[in-house]
Formats: C-alpha cells, sequence, structure tokens
C-alpha cells in the first residue's frame, strides 16, 4: 500500500505508473486524497471536541471552590455534550478511515522508473540472455508427463482420483528428486546467509492482506471458510509477516530469510496445452528467500537475489534467460520484477522458474514494518524484497527433458550427493 503523503506528493508519478501498467483511471488517487482530507477534518473535530470537555473538566473543580456552582453546573453539562459528540465524531473517523483503507488496498505499488513500458508478457524486456548452446536430444525425446510415466516419477491420473486435477503424486526416484532439490535450494540460501524458517501452511486475512495477497489475489488463494484461514500461495507471505506491526534497529538491517513450503494455487481461468504436465499445478513446492533492507540498499540486494538465483540454474545445467517485466505484467505489490525462465528443450518453450522483486515500502506500509534510523532516532519503512530460490515444478520438468539421454535421465553433477544416483533409468 503506497503511503498517503507518497500519493500526494508524487501524485504526477504515481500516474505515470498506473499508465504503463495499462490502468486509464486515475480518479482514485483524487478519492484517497479525498478521504485523506476527510480523515484529518474529522480527527481534528474529535480532537477539539476532547480538548474542550478535558479544559472544562478541569475548570469545574476551581468553579465549585468559589462557589460557582450554576457556571460549574454549566461547565459540566457542556463537557459532558462535548464527549457525546466526540461519540459522533469519533464514529464518523472510524467510518472515514475504513474508506480511506478500502480505496488505498485498491491502488498498485508505484512501479519503478526503470521499468519499461508494455501491455502484456510479450513486451517484457530481454535483461540476459542466453548466449551458450542449447540442449541437444536423443532422437525419440520425450516431454516430461511422457518421461514421468516411462520412469514412473509421477502420477497425475493417481492425483486427480485422490484430489483433482493439478495435484500430482510423485513416486520412487520423482519423489527423492523433489526431496533432493529442496535440500540443495535450501544448502544454497544458508551458504548465502539466509536464515531458514518452518512457517505456517495456513495465514489470517491480515498476514494475506499485509503482504498484497489480499484483496488483489483472492480468487487466486485457496481458502477455509470454518477458520477463516487461507492456504499460503508462497512462503513469502508467512515469511514476511514475521515482521509485521515490529520496529527493527538499523543495525539489524539487513534480515535474509528462506523457506521451504508446499504453496497452493488456484490457478482461475487457466487451461490449454500450456499448462499441461507440470507446466502449472494447484499444489506445488518452493523454496523463497525474502530480504528485508535499508532502502539505499535494496536495489543491490535485489541484484545480489538475481545472481543467487543464476548461480543455481547454472550448477544445475539448465539454460535460461533474465527478463525484466514490462509495466503490463509486473505483479500488484512489486515495483521491479525480474523473472527468470528456463529452456525447457522438449517442448520447444521458455518457462518461468522464479520471480525475483523489490516491493520497496509497499509491503512495509501495510506490515507496519519500521526501523529506527540510528543518527536521526526516527522510524522509517523498511524496504522488503522476495524470490523463489526456487519453484519446483517447472525445474523438474526442464531438468527431465534436458538431461534424458538415450541411456536414462542424467543427474547434474552438484545433485547428486543430494538424490543419491547419477542416473534415472
Amino acid at each position: 500500500m503506497l503511503p498517503i503523503a507518497f500519493i500526494r506528493q508524487e501524485k504526477a508519478r504515481v500516474e505515470r505508473s498506473l499508465a504503463k501498467r495499462q490502468i486509464s483511471n486515475t480518479q482514485i488517487l483524487d478519492d484517497i486524497i479525498a478521504a485523506d482530507d476527510l480523515r484529518k477534518s474529522l480527527q481534528t473535530n474529535l480532537d477539539n471536541c476532547l480538548s474542550e470537555a478535558n479544559r472544562l473538566a478541569k475548570e469545574i473543580g476551581g468553579l465549585m471552590k468559589q462557589n460557582k456552582a450554576s457556571e460549574a453546573e454549566t461547565a459540566k453539562n457542556r463537557a459532558t455534550q462535548l464527549r457525546e459528540e466526540a461519540k459522533t465524531h469519533e464514529a464518523e473517523l472510524k467510518i472515514a478511515q475504513e474508506k480511506l483503507l478500502q480505496l488505498s488496498l485498491q491502488v498498485p505499488n508505484c512501479l519503478a522508473e526503470i521499468v519499461p513500458n508494455g501491455r502484456d508478457a510479450d513486451d517484457n524486456e530481454v535483461f540476459r540472455a542466453w548466449d551458450k548452446p542449447f540442449p541437444v536430444l536423443p532422437a525419440g525425446s520425450l516431454p516430461h508427463w511422457e518421461l514421468g510415466k516411462k520412469y514412473q516419477l509421477f502420477d497425475f491420473e493417481l492425483g486427480v482420483k485422490i484430489t483433482g486435477a493439478g495435484f500430482p503424486i510423485y513416486t520412487g526416484k520423482g519423489a527423492k528428486l523433489q526431496r533432493a532439490l529442496i535440500a540443495f535450494f535450501l544448502d544454497k540460501a544458508a551458504e548465502a546467509g539466509y536464515t531458514e524458517f518452518i512457517p505456517p501452511l495456513m495465514v489470517n486475512k491480515e498476514s494475506a492482506t499485509a503482504t498484497g495477497q489480499l484483496p488483489d489475489k483472492d480468487a487466486q488463494m485457496y481458502y477455509v471458510e470454518r477458520d477463516d484461514f487461507y492456504l499460503i500461495p508462497t512462503a513469502e507471505v508467512p515469511l514476511t509477516n514475521i515482521y509485521r506491526d515490529v520496529i527493527l534497529e538499523e543495525n539489524q538491517l539487513p534480515i535474509s530469510l528462506t523457506g521451504y513450503t508446499p504453496c497452493f494455487r488456484r490457478e482461475a481461468g487457466s487451461y490449454g496445452a500450456h499448462v499441461r504436465g507440470l507446466n502449472r499445478l494447484h499444489q506445488f513446492d518452493k523454496v523463497e528467500i525474502v530480504r528485508i533492507e535499508k532502502p539505499e540498499n535494496s536495489y543491490a540486494a535485489l541484484a545480489q537475489m538475481c545472481e543467487h538465483v543464476a548461480a543455481i540454474l547454472t550448477e544445475l545445467e539448465l539454460p535460461f534467460r533474465i527478463l525484466r517485466l514490462c509495466g503490463g505484467d509486473t505483479g500488484f505489490a512489486s515495483a521491479h520484477t525480474f523473472d527468470f525462465e528456463t529452456y525447457c528443450a522438449a517442448q520447444d518453450k521458455w518457462l518461468e522458474v522464479s520471480s525475483v522483486s523489490n516491493f520497496e515500502v509497499f509491503q512495509s506500509n501495510r506490515l507496519n514494518l519500521k526501523f529506527r534510523n540510528a543518527t536521526t532516532k526516527k522510524t522509517e519503512l523498511a524496504h522488503t524484497l522476495n524470490g523463489s530460490a526456487l519453484a519446483l515444478p517447472r525445474i523438474v520438468a526442464t531438468l527431465l527433458e534436458n538431461h534424458q539421454t538415450a541411456e536414462g535421465i542424467r543427474i547434474p553433477k552438484a545433485l547428486q550427493p543430494y538424490t543419491g544416483f547419477d542416473m534415472i533409468k
């Protein structure tokens, strides 16, 4: 959520950002400013009422000592009337604050100036291209969903029987490969200085709102109505909420967190061949990295996080490219996002396997996450960042397709200590 002061001071910039996101209606910005003006006015009325009531209350005792009973009674009646008026102002203020909040929650983050113009994924900018040879597959090579059947690695039909489409069951070496990748990703995060957490897989509404999933992604989240919980779409949500309503000291920054979780996404409206096999699931495993940074350091942190993901993909021997997302394709909460795609040889397509984003103060304003400046002693909003490092389904798909040989599927050398085998035969 953008701070109201930022919307007031940088209204033209926010309007340009909305235009980059292909949002032409900027009336909501004027509505927010008007709602904030009303809130301020009501707050002033409330403060004045209470101040005058308190002043009169102090006067009453003095008037009684001076035997001015009539004046004391008048002051008492006026103080009572003011407190009743204050209750009305308080109720009006609460309504105005809620209206302001609901309006503010609808405005996406202000894009970084460097974010390119563009309508959708076709307009994303190739930030780093793949400049090495692509895999050469043997004759009779198969897409990963056929490889999964051939080597009994996962079973989509059995998942449908037990739950439904988008919930595969991993078996044998397929299950071991999943476990190996999770451990590999977590170890790489630990080596890079990230502290590991095992967070809850369900969160309350406040947590989902704080990181920007609600109300924007409500239709994409699984909701447990009886308990008013949401299944997490990513570990970013519980990990970042560890610091909700927290004031950090400057010397505690930066903070680096990582965690493995299953993730749950309804993926409403996702159909067709492009989502076949592991390309898009309702439940999948992912290792997430999260950073909390001082504002002046957050873009250096973003670059470090991108290098972290690139290094993992290099060790897995997977061709990849990095895209800088255009305005029309950047997520609601993000100010600047890089997507990583791996080249899946049997499908002859690029598959997104990671997004690394800087949210600047958008999440921390919702979270009420601040740090105390060591010099000024004033509190400031921190910057938050997160990235997939990595999501498993499309990594597995790419790994299986690209490393298939006439003898079987070769396991990259860096992963062999985790799998305990070097080939799937």
